[in-house]
């Protein structure tokens, strides 16, 4: 891997090659274009590859996967066609492993354990309701999670996500009773003064699309005095 890269366009180059290019994506940026009209991380990448090479046509850029708007941490983007329809294929098969770090004031009753729950998207309110058991309409959501670390007033949990459901961390979360920090939605009492939840995307494992190397790409926690906690 590549070491990491900071350039004027405040963009964290975490690796990048000529088929993928990972970013550690800031809380508040938009991965894709969206009806609030905000510039997006991807047209932000396209911009730094079109200076970076010189190109002088238009960039292409694809996208396998996002993170929510409040949510920090690795965004990977496809550089080819070729490797979009083989990242977008390794996603769908579940062969990425993703983890995640998430600050909640409550401790788990387990320090370890699974998740498993059923999520429904509400299109109105943009928000998951979990069930526990199979229900219409619902998907089935599962994830890993074990204590990191206490902190004085706060526990670091690293997730595992096995399935990808919309808001799928931050709900299950909500459902034992620790709601990430910051995030009204799912239940936390008050915002963060940046407007962002304390959700990062730590850490992607996978086999590259086109060379079938083990890829490992590990993104920084932000520099805020909690996460600074957990170094």
């Amino acid at each position: 891997m590549k070491n990491i890269i900071s350039n004027k366009n405040n963009l964290q180059v975490l690796f990048e090659d000529n088929h993928i290019i990972a970013i550690n994506k800031r809380c508040g940026d938009i991965v894709q274009g969206d009806k609030t009209g905000d510039k997006p991380l991807s047209e932000i990448v396209k911009s730094f590859l079109k200076t970076k090479y010189s190109k002088p046509g238009n960039v292409y850029l694809g996208i396998p996967h996002r993170l929510d708007r409040p949510t920090s941490g690795v965004v990977m983007f496809a550089k080819t066609s070729k490797s979009l329809s083989r990242l977008n294929k390794i996603f769908k098969d579940g062969k990425v492993q993703k983890y995640y770090w998430a600050v909640t004031k409550n401790n788990p009753e387990k320090q370890e354990d699974t998740l498993i729950h059923w999520l429904r998207k509400n299109e109105r309110t943009n928000k998951s309701t979990y069930f526990k058991k199979e229900t219409l309409k619902a998907k089935k959501a599962v994830l890993h999670y074990r204590v990191l670390k206490k902190l004085e007033r706060y526990f670091i949990i690293e997730i595992e996500l096995v399935t990808g459901r919309h808001h799928q961390i931050r709900c299950q979360l909500s459902a034992m009773g620790c709601p990430v920090r910051g995030d009204l939605k799912y239940g936390y009492d008050r915002s963060n003064n940046d407007g962002g939840i304390d959700l990062h995307a730590k850490k992607i494992i996978f086999e590259h699309p086109v060379n079938g190397k083990k890829i490992i790409i590990d993104a920084p926690v932000r520099e805020t005095k909690i996460w600074n906690a957990t170094k």
